[in-house]
């Protein structure tokens, strides 16, 4: 049996110290979102008297209900395509041993390698000759090819590692390479798939740059952008802002909540892989 022994209560210790420190940021904005702009004490004392009309100040003042669907339609899109145009391409590059993938495989990982800002300027040209600017699609299409080199690095490192035999059954049994792909490869793929679903989805969700520049001038602004408007050149309501830091976490946990044994065993199993 194992003892409980001074390393196990300094590891409990350490744990509990690391949870204090992860859950006081988090105590200082839900403490600022439910004060009212009359109390002006410490950020770190309790609010005496909480209220929710910060919530609905946020909600109305700043748009956040269009901004919002703007940030659901962004990131479900993109990650619809990046893991779609990712898995079908990772394929052929782990499983064909030939220069040609080598070589696209290299020109992904190059993707890995140069810096977006480089080509911002192109890129906005390019969707303004395609009269994208200004609409959301212009982030799915700039995310889609933003995301997908780090995607295909992922998808075809766990590839590498799964075993052949599953594939070479179906051959013999009489499926072509891609329904090999649909019905065998791809529930394996699931580990995967969900780690790289995560990371993407909260990278577009939280990203604040793009969507300021494509979007700039529109009325279709994402969360973060929305949640910009509300701090002035001299006043800033940042009441409304912790309110709508919270608004716009409280899509993400319930996300989390509802997938979260799977995005566990998915980051487990594709850490792994």
């Amino acid at each position: 049996m194992n003892r409980y022994r001074p390393r196990t209560l300094a590891l409990e210790l350490a744990m509990i110290a690391a949870a204090l420190f992860m859950a006081f940021p988090v105590y200082v904005l839900v403490n600022l979102a439910v004060r009212p702009p009359s109390d002006t004490s410490s950020p770190l004392s309790p609010t005496s008297s909480p209220t929710l009309d910060n919530f609905t100040q946020a909600w109305q003042k700043g748009g956040l209900g269009g901004a919002l669907g703007n940030s659901v339609l962004v990131t479900v899109c993109s990650v619809v395509v990046v893991l779609t145009v990712s898995s079908l391409a990772a394929y052929p590059l782990a499983r064909v041993a030939t220069n040609w993938s080598r070589r696209a495989y290299l020109t992904f990982l190059l993707g890995l390698v140069l810096p977006f800002q480089l080509a911002s300027l192109p890129l906005y040209q390019t969707l303004r000759d395609l009269d994208l600017l200004g609409t959301p699609w212009a982030l799915v299409l700039f995310y889609s090819g933003l995301q997908v080199p780090f995607t295909v690095f992922l998808y075809v490192g766990f590839l590498r590692a799964l075993p052949r035999d599953f594939e070479d059954a179906a051959m013999i049994d009489g499926c072509t390479p891609l329904q090999g792909f649909r019905y065998v490869v791809l529930p394996m793929l699931k580990p995967v798939t969900v780690t790289v679903l995560v990371l993407n989805a909260v990278a577009i969700w939280n990203d604040f740059f793009t969507p300021l520049l494509y979007l700039s001038g529109s009325d279709r602004q994402t969360l973060p952008v929305a949640i910009s408007g509300f701090v002035g050149q001299y006043v800033t309501d940042w009441n409304l802002i912790f309110a709508a830091l919270v608004i716009s976490i409280l899509p993400v946990l319930l996300v989390y909540f509802l997938l979260q044994r799977s995005i566990i065993n998915g980051f487990a199993g594709g850490l792994r892989g």
